[in-house]
């Protein structure tokens, strides 16, 4: 005949009541945000490097946490610029792939960023430019200037170098794809 828990000797490994009466369980603990961002990294590694794989192209897959994303980079390879494409949209479609593909895997939505052949970083320090000489620009003609449509990503870089000159504001018209940022002197 079976053990059972309440003689007190039947494997209980699944759950096991405490002298108080309560329950404990021994099921994983949920993943913390920062590991949960590492396994997102992982997952999406894995996708691309099976995609490079396919595609015959050489390339370093760096893994990495910041500001509360996952940052997946592909550095190294000859052919890599083609997965950039025209302004970036290749590398836009790639992300979003990527992300769909850790949705499936993790159960979860993943807000992680991916840069191919540092093309992300080169753009980011062209548009912290583009955003502080228009800034300037609008604090010396009073005009608001409006800038040519863009991505999420460029629209927040731009938001964040206008951000730190006082004096001058920016917020996002119009809708996708067309959207752009709109920078104005400040009130007061």
């Amino acid at each position: 005949m079976p053990k059972t828990a309440e003689d007190g000797s039947a494997d209980t490994t699944a759950a096991d009541t405490t002298a108080a009466g309560t329950t404990t369980t021994d099921a994983p603990k949920p993943a913390t945000a920062e590991e949960q961002l590492i396994r997102e990294g992982d997952i999406a590694g894995d996708y691309l490097e099976r995609l490079l794989d396919l595609l015959d192209y050489d390339g370093d897959i760096d893994l990495d946490v910041e500001a509360g994303r996952a940052i997946v980079s592909i550095d190294g390879g000859e052919d890599l610029e083609k997965l950039v494409g025209d302004r970036g949209a290749v590398l836009e479609s790639l992300q979003e792939l990527t992300r769909l593909a850790v949705q499936q895997a993790s159960g979860n939505r993943s807000r992680l960023m991916l840069d191919i052949a540092q093309w992300r970083q080169g753009r980011r320090d062209e548009l912290t430019e583009l955003g502080k000489r228009t800034a300037k620009d609008v604090l010396d003609s009073g005009q608001p200037v409006k800038l040519r449509p863009m991505t999420p990503f460029e629209r927040k870089v731009v938001h964040d170098a206008v951000s730190k000159i006082k004096g001058v504001n920016s917020e996002s018209e119009g809708e996708e794809p067309r959207r752009q940022v709109v920078v104005f002197r400040s009130g007061g």
